[in-house]
């Protein structure tokens, strides 16, 4: 074998091992996990997602699940166990029946939500849902800082409350802006209607932008100027993925084809995109 066959070869072998290390082991039999599980004396995670259109999903894969340092570290603290929700991808009719009756046991209202759970009590001792922007590193402590002690239960239902708490508080606040809005329009108000957008928007451009043009619109129809300049600003933030279709409905709003549309509140969207 020539020097050159060699290095080639052993560039294959290296490739293959290193994809090899990068993906952990995914179980998809939950009652084999937790056989194993409880076999091997750890906690069971389970990823409850949606792998073929679901985009934080799609991060957290990518971004964590699928990097060598997940794989090294999480397969020697936890056995994993994927519970996939996916819309074209074909799954048993076991499978199917089985991740509907652990997503219907815990509660899973969005994607993708990971569960820390002792194997041998089923108990949920640790939870994530959405992808944060975590490195590899950064989601490892987060899951080590979930203790399945009756202390970590307990501060998990506290942080849970909390959590839930924070969201009526949003909810009743966007519900709060989003009738400002509506009055606004409803008075002809263009200013007052913008001042309102701003506060139900989250600090997201995008909706604010879509949000405004489809007040400038309802309010005053004729004012076509208006409302395409915060088309404008929606193309400009968000050109890539939208942009096709946010060039497309400003055509439209341009040759009064079409109203502009109004954007979702940020964290609606979010919900939306997790599946819930």
């Amino acid at each position: 074998m020539t020097l050159k066959s060699l290095l080639a070869s052993s560039l294959v072998l290296l490739g293959a091992l290193s994809t090899a290390f990068a993906d952990a082991a995914w179980l998809t039999n939950f009652e084999e996990a937790k056989k194993v599980a409880i076999k091997e004396g750890k906690p069971m995670l389970l990823d409850f997602t949606g792998s073929d259109w679901c985009p934080p999903c799609k991060a957290l894969h990518k971004n964590v699940f699928s990097t060598e340092e997940f794989a090294k570290e999480a397969a020697g603290k936890y056995v994993l166990v994927e519970l996939d929700f996916p819309r074209t991808k074909q799954l048993t009719a076991e499978v199917k029946a089985q991740n509907s009756a652990l997503q219907k046991k815990y509660a899973i209202t969005g994607y993708p939500t990971v569960l820390l759970i002792d194997a041998k009590t089923g108990d949920v001792f640790g939870r994530t849902v959405g992808f944060g922007g975590w490195t590899p590193r950064q989601y490892l402590d987060k899951l080590a800082s979930f203790k399945n002690t009756p202390e970590g239960k307990a501060a998990l239902v506290d942080e849970e409350k909390k959590a839930d708490e924070n969201r009526a508080k949003a909810l009743a606040a966007r519900s709060a802006a989003n009738a400002k809005i509506k009055a606004a329009v409803d008075a002809k108000d263009f200013d007052a209607a913008c001042k309102a957008i701003d506060e139900v928007s989250g600090g997201s451009k995008l909706m604010a932008a879509l949000n405004k043009a489809s007040a400038s619109q309802k309010i005053d129809p004729a004012n076509k100027e208006r409302a395409l300049k915060y088309m404008d600003e929606a193309i400009a933030v968000d050109g890539g993925a939208n942009g096709a279709a946010l060039k497309s409905m400003r055509e439209r709003i341009a040759t009064g084809a079409a109203t502009a549309p109004a954007a979702k509140p940020a964290a609606e969207a979010k919900k939306t995109d997790k599946g819930a």
